[in-house]
């Protein structure tokens, strides 16, 4: 009969042998507490950590999550749950040929996005701004993220995920334009946590991943929704495929098969056996034009934008309907009833009453938001007949 234990040696003497001198070996995974039966098993670390991701509740969530266009009922526009799986795809693909750990891509890239709130960027920008008025700081998906699984999931328990997949996350930001990326190496947890607390006081702060695959997963963070996106936003006739600029079209291509493909295998030619990630100089200009034109014309466009006064509106109700229900203690309030009955006594007394409200909310689907919005501030059909 086969030992577990035995095969879980066999693959670790593998990635010894196979992975790149820059890549991440399982052995090297750091977590706050031990586990034995994690020691003791036969999945390797970076595995177990992508599998408690996948099984969380935050990833379910994902499902009903706006990638960029909310509102809209469509069947083949993208939910943020499609933008995760194809990151996760991609970034194991560059690592495949640049011998990087794929578990740890996978993992990173499962959880990149789990701390959006509902209606994606501009659920994020709205939220921040009453986070803020709150004295509790802005709100930052890419911090949250890291609240969610290290101190909601679980019931505030958390996930007890390793620091290279935790800080991966933290520092994942595919909005920033990068051509070129090395690894900050050499972290502890001690390293998480004053990041956090350097982001939360400066979200202009450029935080670097420790691992090379952390920075493999940030690049491809772009590659998965820039072409993506644009194929949503022609679906929609908010562009024409006509309209992109030439120096995009020569160099990426057209569609978002063409883009995927030039910008993984541009990025895999100039990245092999290097201690970074990047692009050649043409090929990074010509994302950065593809980003320009769809942030032009698509994220920032009036057109999709009609319903956000709405949502804002919405955003302070709710917000507001959970703090004052939270602070009068009442029990039958879809913020006890829905999240704080399950919470161990840590959660609750490490948390101050903004807090909470905050992780609540960014929990939400965009279902749940307007379907507690609605039962909340719109009223409710009487029974036919009263008892």
């Amino acid at each position: 009969m086969v030992n577990l234990g035995d095969l879980r040696q066999i693959l670790d003497r593998q990635e010894e042998s196979w992975l790149s001198s820059y890549a991440t070996r399982s052995t090297q995974a750091i977590r706050r507490r031990f586990e034995e039966r994690i020691a003791e098993g036969h999945r390797q670390n970076f595995a177990v950590d992508a599998d408690r991701i996948l099984h969380s509740r935050a990833y379910t969530r994902y499902i009903d999550k706006t990638q960029v266009f909310y509102l809209i009922d469509h069947e083949h526009i993208s939910h943020r749950v499609l933008h995760v799986q194809l990151l996760s795809k991609i970034a194991r693909t560059i690592g495949r040929f640049l011998r990087l750990n794929e578990d740890l891509l996978e993992a990173i890239a499962l959880g990149h996005d789990i701390g959006h709130p509902p209606f994606g960027h501009d659920g994020e920008r709205i939220l921040s701004a009453i986070c803020e008025s709150q004295g509790i700081g802005p709100f930052l998906h890419s911090l949250q993220g890291v609240q969610f699984l290290e101190k909601v999931e679980k019931n505030g328990r958390g996930l007890n995920l390793t620091l290279q997949v935790l800080e991966g996350i933290l520092g994942h930001d595919g909005e920033t334009h990068l051509e070129r990326l090395a690894p900050d190496r050499e972290k502890t947890f001690a390293h998480l946590e004053e990041e956090m607390r350097r982001k939360l006081a400066n979200p202009q702060v450029d935080l670097k991943p420790m691992t090379l695959e952390g920075c493999v997963v940030r690049l491809a963070d772009t590659i998965s929704y820039v072409g993506r996106d644009l194929e949503d936003a022609i679906t929609l006739n908010l562009v024409q495929r006509q309209d992109l600029p030439p120096a995009v079209t020569q160099r990426l291509g057209r569609t978002n098969g063409a883009i995927v493909y030039s910008l993984v295998a541009d990025l895999i030619t100039h990245s092999f056996e290097k201690n970074y990630v990047g692009y050649s100089p043409e090929v990074g200009q010509a994302l950065k034009a593809l980003k320009g034109f769809n942030y032009e014309r698509i994220y920032d466009n009036p057109r999709i934008k009609g319903e956000t006064p709405k949502i804002e509106s919405l955003f302070a109700s709710l917000w507001d309907r959970c703090l004052r229900d939270l602070r009068e203690g009442r029990r039958d309030s879809p913020i006890w009833r829905d999240f704080l009955s399950s919470m161990d006594h840590p959660y609750l007394e490490s948390h101050q009453s903004p807090e909470i409200v905050r992780d609540f909310i960014a929990s939400m689907t965009d279902a749940y938001f307007l379907r507690q919005c609605g039962e909340l501030f719109f009223p409710q059909p009487l029974p036919g007949k009263f008892a």
